[in-house]
């Protein structure tokens, strides 16, 4: 079993558990550990924390990630 805790919040942690079989090869383990961790976001949880950034400064970013999703669906950007 292999298993990573990281601290999410102040109260609890993130455990990624992976279950090996005895028979099983570390890489097959090592390929679902990385998938897992891929899914759980762990990387851009870290990477936000980094530095600090206003909620005003956040709120803004989503709005204008909102505006371009609405208008990529309308069709009146072309990628």
């Amino acid at each position: 079993m292999l298993y990573l805790c990281l601290p999410e919040k102040k109260e609890y942690y993130i455990m990624l558990i992976i279950d090996s079989k005895d028979c099983e090869n570390i890489d097959k383990a090592l390929k679902k550990y990385k998938k897992k961790f891929e899914k759980a976001r762990i990387l851009l949880q870290l990477r936000s924390r980094q530095s600090f950034t206003k909620p005003s400064v956040k709120r803004r970013t989503e709005v204008l990630k909102a505006v371009y999703k609405q208008q990529l669906a309308s069709g009146k950007l072309d990628d």
